[in-house]
């Protein structure tokens, strides 16, 4: 039992053991990622304070993930394009100063709505130029070998600052307002561009970037080699489905604190923190695996829709927080699982772009899944929401095996 207690700490954290670069990063990204944490709880609590309606949140995740709407994909392209570590550092750079002018316009008491909803929007136009440019750099720093692994810890650190960021943030907002949250992320970011400016170029795993990708034609390429890979084409498809309907929690878990559970900013980011937990032990399990598959895959995707099924009746604070826990681990399995296959899939030269394919299925459709889910819990609370959200991810899900199932057949059945 030692022998394997060890062996399992020793694969889950291999990447962080034997690549300084990636040992580095993860460390900028462990402080910064607690502050963006922060930000997103008080940016939530200060649309309920300026609006109190339902609707008003779905908005603001509708000017959150609308650039990766309209940018997801240009960004796969750039990603390809451009040096990965310098498009990294532009685009938190370009964050920070997003977080600089929400601390001022919440500090001076000067927010408005449509003032936020604008500051959103900027920020999520530097996450959609981010997201792709990270995951290449993440591949860079650790190789293919070490993908999954490093996937997996990736997420593992998101959900750990998951943990940290809200429990702090609801803190922070109930003895000193949001606009403190905004100053905490802005300073944070110091940590992750300190991180990048000291990586090692020479140690970077070359990666062949396509300098002459065109938006059309790159793009054009990168779905048709999705479309004909059968097994990467269910990947996004599932992703896309249980993303944008089922995953909605930056809209539900505000309202599910405020109108369903009456619990306050303290309890929002309690419910929030465990979460974030669970999908913490998520991603640490997931690090201690060999490879991904689609057989995890599938089990977090199915066991996502049960769980989320399970905590649309909930109406105690304790037990929300308990099933919470549980559909952060399911998550983590379908995402960190998804995102592997997807990246172990691409060829070098197409890798930006598949992963901003993978982004768009992700997040691309949000703004369409942030106003539905809104919509859901102003007509039915958020109870409706959340059978609506696991229905579909049990659905989706049964659906892709059955297809599956039925293309080994049709290959295993061929002359």
């Amino acid at each position: 039992m030692t022998t394997l207690a060890f062996a399992l700490r020793a694969r889950t954290f291999r990447s962080l053991r034997r690549h300084r670069n990636y040992r580095i990063f993860f460390t900028g990204q462990l402080v910064s990622l607690a502050g963006t944490w922060m930000q997103n709880v008080a940016l939530a609590w200060l649309v309920i304070e300026l609006s109190g309606s339902p609707l008003a949140i779905g908005a603001l995740a509708f000017w959150r993930f609308v650039p990766f709407t309209i940018f997801g994909l240009v960004a796969g392209v750039v990603a390809d394009r451009i040096e990965s570590r310098k498009l990294v550092m532009a685009t938190q750079a370009a964050a920070m100063v997003v977080s600089i002018a929400l601390a001022v316009v919440t500090l001076t008491d000067t927010a408005t709505l449509p003032l936020v909803y604008v500051l959103a929007a900027l920020g999520g136009i530097a996450l959609a130029f981010d997201a792709p440019g990270r995951q290449s750099l993440t591949f860079q720093m650790v190789g293919p070998r070490e993908l999954p692994n490093a996937v997996a810890l990736n997420s593992g650190l998101f959900n750990g600052s998951r943990v940290i960021g809200p429990a702090i943030a609801g803190l922070v907002i109930a003895a000193v307002g949001t606009g403190i949250c905004f100053v905490l992320n802005a300073v944070s970011f110091l940590a992750v561009l300190s991180a990048l400016a000291i990586v090692r170029a020479e140690e970077l795993y070359p990666v062949a970037k396509d300098r002459s990708a065109t938006i059309v034609g790159g793009l054009r390429r990168a779905a048709s080699f999705a479309w004909n890979d059968p097994q990467l084409r269910l990947i996004l498809s599932v992703v896309t489905v249980v993303s944008t309907v089922g995953f909605n929690f930056h809209v539900l878990v505000p309202l599910l604190a405020a109108d369903t559970l009456h619990v306050g900013p303290e309890g929002f980011g309690l419910l929030s923190a465990t979460f974030g937990l669970g999908a913490l032990v998520g991603a640490l399990a997931t690090a201690s695996l060999r490879q991904a598959s689609w057989r995890m895959f599938s089990i977090g995707t199915a066991s996502f829709g049960v769980l989320v099924l399970l905590l649309a009746p909930v109406q105690n604070a304790y037990l929300a927080g308990f099933v919470l826990f549980g559909i952060g681990i399911s998550f983590t399995l379908f995402t960190a699982n998804a995102n592997s296959l997807v990246q172990l899939t691409a060829p070098d030269h197409l890798r930006g772009r598949l992963i901003g394919l993978y982004l768009f299925a992700f997040l691309g459709l949000a703004p369409i899944g942030g106003l539905f889910a809104g919509w859901l819990a102003d007509v039915g609370g958020t109870s409706l929401a959340f059978a609506v959200a696991g229905l579909t991810a049990l659905a989706t899900i049964g659906i892709a095996n059955a297809r599956r199932t039925s293309t080994a057949d049709a290959v295993a059945a061929a002359p």
